[in-house]
């Protein structure tokens, strides 16, 4: 295979990531209800995210939490963080707290 032919292989794959990422299911309600404090990537590095000192993604002590304690913080808020419970579905919260989960590296 030809080096051009790589290249366009890994960028193929790269793009197709790109595309099941954006098309999961909770990636719109992270977009809508998440973002703002969360970061597009999960950092927290939003305006909002530095003042409430929301933690990243890749802090310890947040990738160390559950998916299923995730979902509960979610549903039932923790710290300055509002509940979604009666705002969004169970399965709303599931899919957008499994997206988020995306971004643990």
């Amino acid at each position: 295979m030809t080096r051009g032919m790589r290249w366009m292989a890994a960028l193929a794959v790269l793009m197709a990531g790109a595309v099941c990422l954006a098309q999961s299911p909770g990636a719109e309600v992270y977009k809508q209800r998440c973002l703002n404090c969360h970061g597009i990537d999960g950092m927290a590095n939003s305006g909002i995210g530095k003042l409430m000192r929301v933690k990243p993604i890749n802090d310890g002590e947040v990738k160390r939490i559950s998916e299923a304690a995730m979902i509960e913080m979610t549903r039932n808020g923790v710290g300055k963080m509002q509940a979604y419970k009666g705002d969004l579905t169970d399965a709303q919260i599931k899919e957008s707290v499994e997206y988020f989960r995306l971004f643990i590296k």
